[in-house]
């Protein structure tokens, strides 16, 4: 998540724990009630403990990133995949009511509108992104066989869960 300041969110949180355990081994070695190599032997601990949350967070900010990357990408690789399609972002739509699955992944209606006279196949690129317009996911759905001047649904589902308002939008569509 980009901020004004352009610092990511995670990297924030990483920043914050670091902050908060430096105030608590501070805390620690204030106690009237111990002696200095308790105190220490606490404050170490505290460290300890501090290194790991950021560590954890580091490698949640890591897998979180490189599931971004592969799902752009396996979107460009279906995308050339669907040679020959005509551009048809403006026949494309999602219902903006992104909801969780059984996996807590984030869901939302799309709907193909083939304005032809003859059946056609949709490939569709929905970004799942943040209030602020950050992107947290991509995925590509395929909508078949929609009925020459008709209608057809398909469910847009991202790679991973998702948490927060979760907005979506029509990346890029074609048919063929």
């Amino acid at each position: 998540m980009q901020h004004r300041d352009g610092i990511r969110g995670p990297v924030r949180l990483i920043l914050a724990v670091s902050a908060v355990a430096a105030l608590a081994a501070q805390l620690t070695a204030c106690s009237d009630d111990s002696s200095p190599s308790s105190t220490a032997s606490k404050a170490a601990s505290a460290a300890s403990r501090a290194a790991s949350a950021v560590s954890e967070a580091a490698s949640a900010v890591t897998e979180a990133g490189d599931a971004l990357a592969s799902a752009t990408a396996e979107a460009g690789r279906k995308f050339d995949e669907f040679k020959g399609g005509a551009d048809a972002k403006d026949e494309v739509k999602t219902d903006g009511t992104v909801s969780p699955d059984s996996d807590g992944r984030a869901t939302v209606k799309v709907t193909a509108t083939n304005p032809t006279s003859s059946a056609k196949s949709y490939v569709v690129q929905v970004d799942f992104r943040d209030q602020s317009g950050n992107l947290l996911d991509t995925t590509v759905v395929t909508v078949n066989d929609v009925a020459a001047n008709a209608s057809k649904d398909a469910t847009a589902r991202s790679n991973r869960s998702l948490t927060g308002d979760v907005k979506t939008d029509v990346a890029r569509a074609a048919r063929h």
